[in-house]
């Protein structure tokens, strides 16, 4: 995301606030005149259309003007009105308007009935069956002013007849307060220093599709306390409130709901705000029907802010659905579930800012200016790390530290990591206090111990707790409390977890032993080396931050009575093992010394034993039976000679051996872990032979056998384990595949990479002939159902030694696969089988050194890794495939062309030194019309700029200033940069980065890690990139006359020697007052897509 660090105020798009319409022979010297005048004495700035401007037969171009640059159009129909010719063009050209860009139409019926305007009865009837004769050549544009007619005369109006008992001056005053009400909206106060808010803002835009009239529109906005959702919804409100009949926001529901009668008090501002009446509601049920009844068929913006629960949306907008076509709500929450059962029609979740944002917005707070002070600058940055793009503690703490020299601020920083701010953690802690209790201990229990561990290893350890996690965990998600990164993993906020941690202490008083947690290693080690432990305390981690061994004695917990989370890695504990507490349910103990677990231990209610790098050489002595077990790791224990036998775990659902290498044996117990969903034994290189009973395990997803270099055989029943999803099996010595594989229905993923093993026949042989009944090799092995394998995505057959004669030509039946990997393999031509795969995504070919060329591919794929592959000459692609593709196809030194490449293509050919010049030559043409609005990227060896990028500078950066177009818009931006490494690798293969940088100078916008690359191998030779992006809507913000710089920053080891830039624009009605050439781009050939945002944009604006 673009990170926009200044905002400035934004120009209004209206010329008028009201155009005035009417017939003049009619009105203009009475009840027209009367109203222009009232408008103006209002400071209403109003356009009033007169004869004099018409000639001809069409509208003057002032008067277009003049409607276009209008918020409202005031339309008076008289009873001659149709007469007018002038009157119905002019009619017809302002609906056109309401309907394209949201224009707002209010029809006065003076003396007139809205029946007769609406059907063309009566005098409006006479007037067109003359129109009808005069115009009978073009009777297309005597029904464009039916339609008009008929659709102002449905527009929300005033009738003269029906309001004040036909008096004109009260009539005129109704008018007035409306047209108020519209044109002068009262705008909220946003932040002084938006920074990083207009591309949020942009977004949310983009969700609300403003541009769609005939629908209604509900978006959420969520995230965590102190994120920004309000100010930056305030912005959106006060940018695109204009385009609506009327519009309210309402903030802080969650505490005004909990004041007496606050509903009631919010549904009677929603409809001042609205209807601009002060409305007296005397209950909730009142207000709902009211609201209704008064806003229902009016199109309006509302936004609900701080919503946490459903009942407030129901008694504040009750059904929004009934409300007008092109009516948006927008609800912001710090609850994502609260959206989904609001079922809105987009998400938005507001994300904390980057690092660059973080310090402006800091730095405007402490300084007042967008960058710290001289000698500021580490302990800025300190403080913009411990807030973690969180922009209320940016604003709270850079405010706190105005004015106060570098020892005040070195001594507040100190603090902070033992006592966070009070403003801050209030607002924080709101989200907590919303919890049930179960939810509040898993928070706490999060907070203070299992950040960055697995989701599911969590899981079960709550689970055994009592805790409910399934759900809960779910619920910390959904308010923003705890995230999942990509490996699973938990992830909090520091803030969020300072906060957490200052609940327990605080609930503690300063007493440690009467803390519920103790994750502190000092606490911790103090607390169980003096005995100062109690009853209350329920989790201690003594996790050592230098990997020194700690002795301790037993009876330090006896008093921990109701110890339930317990990590002591490396410690050796002395006495006997029945002071610990009976109610364990997690004991992580890595580097654990006991060769087995003491009788003595009471570990009936341990749900998580986590004992790897220990000593352990026999689990248990005796047969005690552990219900409750459901995950043991005994990882790089490599004492362990013998598993466990598994009748004293019966309900075990994770078993982890990776590593132990010296395990000869698993017990033939394993077969009855009925709901054993994991087993893995990678990297046991002594284990041979799998008991039988392992095919027993109906309930088995993963098994995980890679690295077992001795391990030569599966059992024949392994058919039978029709839960399993992957089989991972790289580096065995298996030397059959059981004839009942092909059964695995379920099988998602195979993994066969290499053969390592001490067999003399592998997986080469063996698979080849499961998967092809053409195959010569152990036909007796192929499966009737191995067509049944309708799951497989992934198949991984790296360095297997495959051929065109060995390959499995049957891939193409397994209709699933999305990622296949064939590197490292000896065929020529890639295989016919492969154009079959209807779903195939990634296919990975690298260090295929005899393959000579690729086609055939199907239109499915996506990535195509072939680097290395040094015999290469030509690659094919479908032309006409919708996706944009990625290919990376480095150091193919015979690399000669690619056919029915996609101008949207992202292409690697670094060290591709055989490139034919004609496909260079059309691989670097500037981008035509057509893909002007696709992005693409190419990497290629060479130490030139193009000469057609119409700037180009020496170094790394390079600045120009943005030409003066009169009309158009910039569509494009294409970067180059010629780069090379200062010096050769140490390492073969290694690669870095570089990020652009974009600075608009005149306006003080900044845009860092604008588009980063992060795969630019490291290599003496010069090689270049030249990369293109739209930019749809000018969302660099730049504007005639702006003076602008790019710059491009590598990473480490090269050095960037030269670098261009070029515009694309979409007309050619461009007058250049610097020098600069751009590209034109003809706007017929846009996209549709990209036509209807640019109507969106003006519509907006």
């Amino acid at each position: 995301m673009a990170a926009q660090t200044h905002s400035s105020p934004s120009k209004s798009r209206w010329n008028y606030d009201v155009f005035l319409s009417f017939r003049g022979a009619d009105t203009r010297k009475n009840f027209t005149d009367h109203l222009y005048s009232a408008l103006i004495r209002a400071g209403i700035r109003t356009f009033r259309d007169d004869e004099e401007l018409r000639s001809g037969n069409n509208i003057s171009t002032e008067l277009l003007n003049a409607i276009h640059g209008s918020r409202i159009f005031i339309v008076v129909f008289s009873k001659d009105y149709a007469s007018s010719r002038w009157c119905l063009d002019e009619l017809a050209e302002i609906v056109q308007c309401k309907n394209n860009i949201g224009h707002t139409l209010i029809p006065i019926f003076y003396h007139v009935d809205p029946s007769h305007v609406r059907r063309q009865t009566e005098t409006f009837a006479k007037a067109f069956a003359k129109h009808e004769g005069r115009f009978q050549a073009d009777m297309e544009r005597v029904q464009r002013w039916r339609e008009a007619l008929t659709e102002a005369a449905n527009c929300s109006g005033w009738d003269l007849g029906s309001v004040a008992n036909g008096y004109e001056s009260r009539f005129i005053d109704k008018i007035i307060e409306e047209v108020l009400g519209k044109v002068k909206p009262t705008h909220l106060k946003v932040a002084i220093h938006p920074t990083g808010m207009n591309s949020r803002i942009e977004e949310i835009k983009v969700l609300l599709n403003l541009g769609t009239k005939d629908i209604v529109r509900i978006v959420g906005i969520y995230g965590m306390g102190g994120i920004g959702k309000t100010t930056i919804v305030k912005a959106v409100y006060n940018q695109i409130c204009d385009g609506f009949e009327g519009g309210s926001c309402l903030l802080n529901i969650k505490e005004h709901s909990e004041q007496f009668n606050g509903l009631v008090h919010l549904q009677e501002k929603l409809l001042y705000d609205i209807v601009k009446k002060n409305l007296k509601i005397d209950n909730v049920d009142e207000g709902i029907e009211l609201i209704e009844e008064r806003i229902q068929g009016k199109r309006v913006l509302v936004v609900l802010d701080d919503v946490d629960d459903l009942k407030q949306i129901h008694t504040l907008v009750g059904n929004f659905k009934k409300f007008g076509l092109g009516s948006r709500l927008v609800v912001t929450t710090r609850d994502e579930h609260l959206l989904t059962q609001l079922q809105v029609n987009g998400k938005y979740e507001v994300k904390k800012l980057d690092q660059l944002e973080s310090l402006q917005l800091f730095s405007w707070h402490a300084f007042g200016m967008a960058e710290p002070i001289e000698g500021y600058l580490d302990l800025s940055i300190s403080v913009v790390k411990y807030a973690g793009g969180l922009p209320l503690a940016l604003e709270v703490l850079g405010s706190y530290l105005l004015r106060r020299s570098i020892i005040e601020w070195k001594s507040a920083l100190e603090q902070l990591h033992t006592n966070p701010h009070r403003q801050i953690q209030r607002i924080l802690q709101i989200s907590f206090d919303s919890l049930d209790d179960k939810t509040m201990e898993i928070f706490l229990d999060i907070a203070c111990f299992f950040i960055g561990m697995d989701k599911e290893y969590v899981n079960k350890i709550l689970h055994g707790c009592g805790f409910f996690p399934d759900i809960g965990i779910n619920i910390l998600i959904q308010r923003s409390l705890v995230t999942i990164d990509y490996y699973n993993r938990l992830r909090m906020h520091d803030l969020i977890r300072d906060m957490g941690r200052e609940i327990v202490c605080k609930r503690s008083s300063n007493d440690l032993g009467k803390r519920s947690r103790l994750w502190f290693h000092e606490d911790a080690f103090n607390v169980l080396g003096k005995h100062m432990g109690s009853e209350l305390v329920e989790g201690i981690i003594l996790n050592q931050p230098v990997l020194e061994d700690v002795y301790l004695q037993t009876e330090t917990f006896a008093m921990m009575k109701n110890l339930r989370l317990l990590q002591i890695n490396a410690v050796y504990l002395t006495g006997s093992y029945e002071h610990i507490s009976k109610e364990l349910r997690w004991l992580c103990w890595h580097k654990c010394p006991l060769k087995s677990l003491p009788l003595s231990f009471s570990l009936e209610n341990l749900a998580v034993l986590d004992i790897q790098h220990s000593q352990i050489k026999q689990v248990w002595k005796e047969n005690k039976i552990f219900n409750k077990l459901k995950v043991l790791n005994l990882s790089d224990s490599k004492d362990l000679t013998k598993s466990p036998n598994f009748l004293q775990v019966p309900h075990l659902e994770i078993l982890i051996l990776e590593g132990c290498t010296n395990l000869i044996e698993v017990h033939e117990s394993i077969g009855h872990l009925e709901g054993l969903v994991l087993l893995n034994l990678e990297g046991c290189k002594k284990l041979r032979d799998l008991p039988r009973s392992i095919c027993n395990l109906i309930s088995l997803e993963i098994l995980n056998l890679s690295g077992c270099l001795k391990l030569d055989k599966l059992p024949e029943q392994l058919g039978n384990m029709m839960a399993l999803k992957e089989l991972l099996a790289d580096r065995t010595a298996i030397k059959q595949l059981p004839s009942s594989v092909g059964l695995l229905k379920n099988l998602k993923t195979v993994s066969l990479f290499g053969y390592e093993g001490e067999s003399s026949n592998s997986w080469l042989s063996c698979f080849s002939s499961w998967i092809s009944p053409k195959s010569s090799v152990c036909k007796s092995l192929l499966p009737a159902s191995v067509s049944r394998l309708c799951l497989l995505s992934r198949l991984c057959l790296r360095q297997c030694s495959l051929s065109e004669d060995g390959f499995p030509i049957d891939l193409g039946s397994l209709s699933s696969l999305r990622d296949l990997t064939l590197s490292g393999n000896d065929f020529r031509n890639l295989p016919n089988c492969i154009s079959q795969l209807p779903k195939l995504t990634y296919l990975y070919l690298n260090d295929c050194t005899t393959l000579q060329s690729i086609s055939g591919l199907p239109a499915s794929l996506r990535i195509v890794y072939a680097e290395d592959c040094t015999s290469l000459e030509r690659l094919s692609v479908l032309p006409h495939v919708k996706n944009r593709q990625f290919f990376f196809l480095r150091n193919c030194h015979k690399l000669v062309e690619i056919q029915g490449l996609k101008p949207s293509s992202i292409i690697h050919m670094e060290g591709c030194n055989n490139l034919a010049y004609d496909f260079t030559e059309s691989l670097l043409q500037c981008p035509s019309t057509k893909s002007a609005n696709q992005y693409s990227a190419i990497f290629l060896p060479g130490s030139e700029v193009p000469n057609w990028f119409s700037h180009q500078s020496i170094g790394s950066s390079i600045s120009f200033h943005v030409p003066a177009i009169s009309e158009g818009e910039i569509r494009g931006l294409l970067v180059c940069a010629v780069y090379a490494a200062k010096e050769e690798p140490d390492e073969i293969g290694g690669a870095t980065g570089c990020r652009m940088k974009i600075n608009n100078k005149t306006r003080g916008y900044r845009y860092t890690n604008w588009k980063t690359f992060s795969v630019l191998p490291i290599t003496c030779e010069d090689h270049f990139f030249v990369y293109h992006t739209p930019l749809i809507k000018n969302q660099l913000e730049m504007e005639t006359g702006d003076k602008m710089e790019v710059s491009i920053e590598p990473w480490r080891a090269i050095e960037v020697k030269k670098c261009g830039i070029h515009l694309l624009v979409q007309d050619s009605n461009v007058v250049d007052e610097f020098g600069s050439v751009v590209q034109h781009v003809d706007s017929d050939t846009a996209t549709d897509g990209s036509a209807n945002e640019g109507k969106v944009s003006d519509g907006e604006d």
